[in-house]
């Protein structure tokens, strides 16, 4: 991230496994607003004001939270209108690192062709923030961003060679996704904690056609 600059850019945060994925799939099943914040005091104090908070650390749920970081646990018809708080090992801090963008809409699999029908649209730079783990590059993210930048060719060159290794890459890999992951890093750390539902779920394309937007610091439709 030192080495861009996300003023005046369209900005895609994505975090496959699993903070984008769980965000979007919060917003396809009801729930109005996600503050992403990259502490769990921060999370903590938005408890006390009302929000319902979510959030994991080293991939599992945060004492005192009220979810963790499974998609499933997004998919309830309680949460629909309300208000939530969310830290991540990951991606709330991506979110953190990228506020400034002229626009940050948050990408993942699940809603792979509704981000790239919005950014198709845009005339400004797009940068795809993926979020990796603790700041090192990862398999899933980069997988995505390189599916996303497939979808957006036809408008939009290249800034420098790592979006053609993200394509390249898909294009290897897009036949079957968790096949080519089950090796990764954060997939085996991820199966230690016996979620492989959640990874397989999370490599799903397009089940919902909904793109969060950061809007001041929540994220709305």
């Amino acid at each position: 991230m030192p080495l861009y600059d996300v003023k005046g850019k369209t900005v895609v945060v994505v975090d496959i496994l699993r903070a984008t994925s769980c965000m979007t799939t919060a917003f396809a099943h009801g729930v109005k607003s996600i503050r992403p914040v990259a502490e769990v005091e921060e999370g903590l104090a938005l408890k006390e004001q009302g929000y319902l908070i979510a959030g994991e650390r080293g991939g599992e749920k945060v004492a005192g939270f009220d979810l963790g970081n499974s998609p499933f646990e997004y998919m309830n018809e309680e949460l629909q209108g309300i208000k939530m708080g969310v830290t991540t090992t990951n991606g709330t801090r991506a979110i953190s690192l990228s506020k400034g963008a002229s626009l940050l809409a948050i990408g993942s699999f699940l809603n792979l062709r509704a981000v790239s029908t919005l950014l198709n649209d845009q005339e400004s730079d797009i940068l795809i923030v993926c979020a990796g783990w603790k700041g090192h590059v990862n398999l899933e993210d980069t997988l995505f961003a390189g599916a996303l930048a497939e979808q957006l060719t036809a408008k939009f060159t290249h800034a420098c060679d790592s979006t053609l290794m993200a394509i390249s890459l898909y294009h290897t890999a897009k036949n079957d996704l968790p096949g080519f992951l089950q090796y990764s890093s954060h997939v085996q750390r991820l199966q230690g904690l016996g979620i492989e539902k959640d990874i397989a779920f999370c490599l799903q394309r397009d089940l919902y056609d909904v793109v969060p937007l950061l809007k001041e610091d929540e994220l709305v439709l």
